[in-house]
C-alpha cells in the first residue's frame, strides 16, 4: 500500500506543534470538507486530510452502504485495512508518528475511524468522533486504555439513532476508552455547540 492508494492533503505542523488532524469526511464530501474546521480548532496543527475511494452515485464515501444507516460490513472491513495500511505508509513518507496523529471524522468518516479504533490499537492517538454508528458488531475490540475519544451526537439524529450513539460509547468504553459525549437537538447536523465541545475537549489533551 503507498500514500497514492487515497487522494489526500498532507500540510505539516508549525511552530513546534506535534499534532496532525486525521480529516475523514461525511458522505458526498472531500479531502477539502474538513480543512477549515481543523484550522479553527488548532491554527498549528498539521493536516492529513483523505478523500474516500468508494463512489456512490456520484458521493465520495469511504465504504459502500447497502442503505441509509446499513452498512456494508465486508466493504467496510477491506476498507479499514486499505486505510490502516495507508496511514502506515503516510507516516514513512512524511515522517511522522502515528501517536501524533488526532482524528476528526464527521459520519460516513467517523464511522471507518471507528472501525479503525475496533481493529487497531495503534492506527491513532485520540478521535472525534462527530454522529458516529456502531461500525461492527462482530469482532473483539482491542485494548484502548491510551485513547481519548470524543463523540458528538444528535439526540434527534434520523441517521444515527441515540441508541446507537450509546451503545459504541459503551463499547469503547469496555474495552478502557476515556469516552466524552456530547448530546445536541441539531440531527444528524454539526452545530456551533458541538464544534465548541469538540475543540474545548481537544484542548484538554
Amino acid at each position: 500500500m503507498s500514500i497514492h492508494s487515497f487522494k489526500h492533503i498532507y500540510n505539516e505542523p508549525l511552530m513546534g506543534n506535534k499534532t496532525i488532524f486525521l480529516l475523514l469526511h461525511g458522505t458526498g464530501g472531500d479531502e477539502n470538507d474538513l480543512v477549515q474546521l481543523a484550522k479553527l480548532i488548532d491554527p498549528q496543527a498539521g493536516i492529513l486530510s483523505l478523500r474516500g475511494n468508494i463512489d456512490e452515485n456520484g458521493m465520495n464515501r469511504f465504504f459502500e452502504r447497502k442503505a441509509m444507516g446499513i452498512l456494508d460490513e465486508d466493504s467496510l472491513k477491506e476498507e479499514t485495512v486499505k486505510m490502516y495500511d495507508f496511514l502506515s505508509a503516510a507516516s514513512k513518507e512524511y515522517a511522522f508518528n502515528k501517536k501524533q496523529l488526532v482524528v476528526l471524522g464527521y459520519s460516513n468518516g467517523a464511522n471507518i475511524a471507528g472501525s479503525l479504533l475496533f481493529h487497531y490499537d495503534d492506527a491513532f492517538y485520540q478521535g472525534m468522533l462527530l454522529h458516529p454508528m456502531v461500525p461492527l458488531r462482530s469482532v473483539q475490540l482491542p485494548d484502548l486504555s491510551n485513547q481519548r475519544i470524543f463523540i458528538g451526537a444528535g439526540e434527534n439524529d434520523p441517521i444515527c439513532p441515540p441508541e446507537e450513539t450509546k451503545e459504541l460509547e459503551q463499547l469503547l468504553k469496555q474495552a478502557n476508552a476515556s469516552v466524552q459525549m456530547y448530546w445536541g437537538r441539531d440531527g444528524h447536523s454539526l452545530s456551533n455547540a458541538e464544534l465548541e465541545a469538540a475543540s474545548m475537549w481537544y484542548e484538554n489533551l
